[in-house]
C-alpha cells in the first residue's frame, strides 16, 4: 500500500512539474517583448538606411571612376580617341564611346538613358544608375560639363562638340554622410577622395 502511495505521489508531482514548464508567455510579458523590439527596431532603421546609402554612394563612385579609367584604357590602346559620358545627371548611368581605326563594329544596342553615340563611334560599355546607386546623385564640375575625352597619350582633349571637360565628380545621396569626390587632372590622372569635414585634413582620403 505505502509502495502505491509513493508511486501515486512521484506521477502527481511529475503532473505538476509537466504543467510547470509548459507555461506559456502572459500577455504582459508578450507586450514587454514587443514593446522592447519595436523600440531597437525605431533605433536601428536611421543607422541601417545611412549605411545603404554610403554603399550606394561608394557604388557608383567607384562606377564613374573605372568608367572614366576604361576610356582613358582604350584610347591608349586604340591609339585613337575615346570618351566619357554621363548620360543622365544628377543620376550617376554612363557610357564609354571609342573612335576605331576601322569602321565601327556592332555594340552594345543604346538604352533609352544613353542612347546612341554618333556614326564613326563604337560603343565599349555603359552602365545604369539602376545598377546598384539608385539613389546617388552626381554634381559636375564645371556645371553642366557631360563629357571628357582622351586621346592615344591617355591625356584629356577637347570634345569635338566643344563643350567643356569633367574636370571633378562629387556622389552624394539625400542622407548619406560619406559622399565621395572624383577628380580629373588634365594629364588623364584621376583620383577617388572624401571631401567629408568627417575627416582629418590630414588624412590620405581626403580631398
Amino acid at each position: 500500500m505505502g509502495e502505491q502511495c509513493g508511486v501515486l505521489d512521484n506521477q502527481a508531482g511529475w503532473r505538476m512539474l509537466t504543467k510547470s514548464t509548459q507555461r506559456g508567455f502572459s500577455l504582459i510579458e508578450l507586450m514587454v517583448v514587443i514593446v522592447i523590439v519595436g523600440i531597437l527596431f525605431a533605433l536601428g532603421v536611421p543607422s541601417y538606411s545611412g549605411w545603404i546609402q554610403n554603399q550606394q554612394i561608394r557604388a557608383a563612385a567607384e562606377s564613374v571612376l573605372n568608367g572614366i579609367q576604361l576610356a582613358r584604357s582604350e584610347a591608349v590602346k586604340n591609339n585613337g580617341r575615346a570618351r566619357f559620358v554621363l548620360c543622365n545627371a544628377p543620376l550617376s548611368s554612363w557610357q564609354v564611346l571609342t573612335i576605331p581605326a576601322t569602321a565601327p563594329a556592332v555594340g552594345p544596342a543604346p538604352t533609352a538613358e544613353c542612347g546612341a553615340g554618333t556614326a564613326t563611334e563604337l560603343r565599349m560599355q555603359e552602365r545604369s544608375s539602376q545598377e546598384g546607386s539608385r539613389l546617388a546623385q552626381i554634381a559636375v564640375t564645371p556645371n553642366g560639363a557631360t563629357t571628357v575625352t582622351f586621346n592615344s597619350f591617355g591625356r584629356v582633349v577637347a570634345n569635338a562638340d566643344a563643350s567643356t571637360s569633367i574636370t571633378q565628380v562629387d556622389v552624394s545621396t539625400p542622407t548619406g554622410d560619406r559622399p565621395l569626390r572624383i577628380t580629373l587632372g588634365a594629364a588623364g590622372n584621376t583620383r577617388m577622395c572624401d571631401p567629408s569635414t568627417l575627416l582629418a585634413a590630414t588624412d590620405p582620403r581626403h580631398c
